[in-house]
């Protein structure tokens, strides 16, 4: 591993930089600053390498690679196994990109979904050798290299050297001008109208009543065409600033882009310790103090949204269970108040240790899709889920984040977040549905949790 200092920079100023030198631009970006998870940045660009599954088929650099597939990703991964530099930032180089929802499906005997738009595949990802790590808190930027797919000590060196250099002149050099043009009020649809989204909520709670599951999270799907033109990372930079997260993501892989302003973890694997982060409950922010303080207690002390939050912790405690050393899982944190800039939410934390033997991505294959996306039990509501929305829901409700050559990772919930390709953009939102639901009260926490995004496409007047 091979490293080097260089002049603070903001994450989305560096990306800016590098945004058309180099091929498949990833950021992965604490825009909303928080001591622990908010503390790092990461942006890579001109992977050495696609990992690609769709269907049962994985690929590496266009290659089939056999096997299932998240066996060919870590036979992928294995040749360029290193070890962690305990002074950097947690990712030093590796793997970046998704896990679309839809996997699941071969993970699990789920219902696959009957109709998919064919915007993601089931999983794509980057292999970076070279990474630029942000530390928040220290204020510090690091260049970090590994010189692969090199593999000798020698040529892995020599390229580590030459990538730090040419890594630190891109990002020495001027922030290219934005040009962006003026973006007019764009058509959204959904699948759903008011009406349907309330008796698709109708149709949970009488599953619930007959006994087949305890909740269901159920989502709309928007899309709009887009105008010629359309500058995806300015449309970022305009999402990152009205809806800063923890967990914010832009990624271009292959023409398609997604941006995401996520504020929920997935999981996170350290070492052997293992974190997962659910978000149930959520209440829309005030612009008054006095009413948003008030929102936020209601919140804390709704029985509703509390309860809907505990089932789902129950959820992760069993999913962790599985791949966990016994009597190892905690929840340090039940229905906490997190508070972002447009809801509050109830947050809580599962923690495990990973058994002996396996490895995040056992760890992956043991949890995905997150529990707190789709409902209790886990099984029956996604088929639930599948039956209802129709649709599928791509990398909406996946994972996105970074797998380390050292294993470790930390991967969001694909929330608040958008698919973008040349010519449309489509967003998804949803909420858990559980007995006590209001059928238009849960199809106003989709537009509350939406309205930002939204807001994020206007530009000039229209902001």
């Amino acid at each position: 591993m091979w490293s080097r200092l260089v002049p603070p920079l903001d994450p989305a100023a560096a990306a800016s930089r590098l945004r058309g030198r180099w091929p498949g631009l990833a950021l992965l970006d604490s825009a909303m600053r928080h001591d622990t998870l908010g503390r790092h940045s990461y942006l890579a660009a001109d992977p050495f390498g696609t990992f690609r599954v769709r269907g049962a088929q994985a690929s590496w650099n266009g290659a089939p690679v056999p096997g299932a597939p998240l066996d060919a990703l870590r036979a992928v991964l294995a040749p360029y196994r290193t070890a962690p530099d305990p002074d950097l930032p947690p990712f030093q180089g590796g793997a970046i990109g998704y896990v679309a929802y839809d996997f699941g499906a071969s993970l699990e005997r789920v219902a696959p979904p009957v109709r998919r738009a064919g915007l993601t595949d089931d999983i794509a990802v980057n292999l970076y050798a070279t990474v630029v790590a942000f530390d928040h808190r220290a204020g510090t930027c690091h260049l970090i290299a590994t010189g692969f797919p090199e593999t000798g000590p020698a040529a892995r060196a020599a390229k580590a050297a030459a990538d730090l250099d040419a890594l630190e002149a891109a990002l020495a050099g001027p922030e290219p001008a934005s040009e962006a043009a003026p973006v007019p009020p764009l058509d959204w649809r959904s699948n759903f109208t008011p009406e349907t989204y309330a008796r698709a909520v109708e149709r949970v709670r009488d599953y619930i009543r007959a006994g087949d599951i305890y909740q269901a999270n159920i989502s709309q799907r928007f899309e709009a065409a887009l105008p010629p033109g359309f500058d995806a990372f300015a449309f970022y930079r305009r999402l990152r600033a009205r809806n800063p997260a923890p967990f914010a993501a832009y990624l271009d892989i292959d023409g398609l882009t997604i941006a995401s302003s996520s504020p929920e973890r997935f999981l996170r694997l350290d070492g052997r310790r293992v974190e997962t982060r659910p978000i149930k409950g959520t209440a829309p922010r005030s612009a008054d103090p006095a009413e948003d303080r008030a929102r936020a207690e209601a919140l804390v002390a709704n029985a509703k949204e509390r309860a809907e939050n505990v089932m789902i912790v129950d959820l992760l405690r069993n999913d962790l269970s599985r791949i966990c050393a016994p009597h190892s899982v905690a929840v340090p944190t039940l229905c906490g108040l997190e508070t972002y800039a447009g809801v509050h939410h109830l947050v809580s934390a599962v923690t495990g240790t990973l058994r002996e033997g396996a490895d995040g991505i056992d760890l992956l294959a043991a949890t995905f899709p997150g529990g707190s996306i789709t409902g209790a039990p886990k099984l029956r509501a996604m088929d639930i889920i599948t039956e209802i929305e129709g649709d599928a829901r791509e990398a909406y409700c996946g994972a996105i984040g970074w797998i380390g050559f050292d294993g470790s990772l930390d991967t969001s919930i694909a929330i608040r977040t958008v698919l973008i390709d040349e010519s449309r953009a489509v967003l998804q939102a949803g909420g858990g549905v559980t007995l006590l639901s209001d059928p238009q009260a849960e199809y106003r926490e989709t537009l509350t949790k939406a309205e930002r995004v939204f807001a994020a496409f206007a530009t000039g007047e229209d902001a």
